[in-house]
This record gives C-alpha cells, sequence and structure tokens, in this order.
C-alpha cells in the first residue's frame, strides 16, 4: 500500500472485505446489521482457521467476496472517475479481476490471523448507514477497532475503516496508481489484476 504499509491491520482490513452483508430488504434495524455482521465475521474466522492451503484460503476468500460484497459499486468506486466511461464489459471484467486480486493480495497474509478473532461490539445508525463496531484480537498484537461500514438500502458492507483509515480510500490510490502505470487503459489494469 503506499502510504500506509502493508501491515496487517490493513490484510485485516481486507479480510473484512469479504464480510459484505447479503442483500437485505430496503431497510433494517442495528441489530440486524450487527448480528449479520457477526455471522460474516464467523464465516471469514472459519475460513482463517480452516488448516487449508493458503491458495485454497484465497479461493474461499474470494467466494466469500462474491457473495456477500457488492463488489460491482465497490470496483466502481475504487476505479474512479474512469468508471463513467468504461463499457459494461469492461466494468464486468474489471470487478471480477479486482476481486480476485483483493483476495490473493490480502488472503497471502492470512497464516498471520490463524488463531485470531474478530468480536461484535456495537452498532450506530448515522443516515442510511450503520456503522458496525468491532474489536480485531489477533495473537501478539495489541486489539485494535475495526468498523464496517453498511449501507441500509443495499443492505451490504461499502467500507471498513481500520482505525480511522478507510480501505476503499487505499485501493483507490492503489489502483488509481496502477491505472496510471497502464496509461489509462482499463483494459491494461484489468490484465494486470487478474
Amino acid at each position: 500500500m503506499s502510504d500506509f504499509g502493508f501491515t496487517r491491520r490493513m490484510t485485516l482490513a481486507a479480510l473484512g472485505a469479504a464480510l459484505v452483508l447479503p442483500r437485505a430488504a430496503l431497510a433494517f434495524s442495528a441489530s440486524q446489521a450487527e448480528a449479520l455482521i457477526g455471522k460474516a465475521v464467523a464465516d471469514i474466522n472459519t475460513i482463517i482457521n480452516s488448516g487449508k492451503s493458503e491458495a485454497a484460503m484465497y479461493v474461499e476468500f474470494e467466494k466469500v467476496l462474491v457473495r456477500y460484497a457488492d463488489m460491482s459499486n465497490i470496483a466502481r468506486s475504487v476505479l474512479g472517475p474512469p468508471a463513467r466511461s468504461a463499457s459494461g464489459a469492461q466494468l464486468n471484467a474489471f470487478t471480477k479481476a479486482f476481486q480476485t486480486y483483493v483476495a490473493r493480495k490480502y488472503g497471502s497474509r492470512f497464516r498471520e490471523f490463524i488463531g485470531g478473532k474478530i468480536q461484535v461490539n456495537s452498532t450506530q445508525q448515522i443516515n442510511s448507514i450503520y456503522d458496525v463496531r468491532c474489536t480485531a484480537i489477533l495473537k501478539g498484537e495489541a486489539p485494535f477497532d475495526i468498523s464496517f461500514i453498511v449501507h441500509d438500502k443495499a443492505g451490504k458492507f461499502i467500507d471498513l475503516q481500520i482505525e480511522g483509515i478507510s480501505l476503499l480510500k487505499s485501493e483507490r490510490a492503489e489502483i488509481g496508481a496502477m491505472l496510471d502505470k497502464a496509461g489509462g487503459s482499463i483494459d491494461k489494469l484489468t490484465a494486470t489484476l487478474a
């Protein structure tokens, strides 16, 4: 990561990115958002502590991303303004490549989280989003705060903040730099990520 360094906390942020909520009704309560994050956290903890090889965990992590994440909106946001001029096929290809990239990038650090856990603490509604506050407890490291940002109408996770650092903003900067390196070509960027 450019300014933040590739740390265990940022890796956990990506793990959390997989904790996207399933599509819900038009509105749901803070307790429902909290319960759904709790279930999603349990799914990720199961993958981390499964004893599977890293390669197998990448596959499982990507499945969780696909199942729970609103990856099309996350990918559009990460791509930024160029997403507006991209074709539907380009956006679909970029989204698939981006979710694979995220699964590999952060999944490569899974072994560091074995035996750790994420504990859901509370949820606060702020307009149309829920801030589900959690604590990450890892072996050999002081506990730290995580916030899962869930959009009410989408019923899905839209960002993750680790001690105030937004995963979405961090990845937007990283992907922007990669797009610049690809000469502004979304197709070349997509090929790089795949």
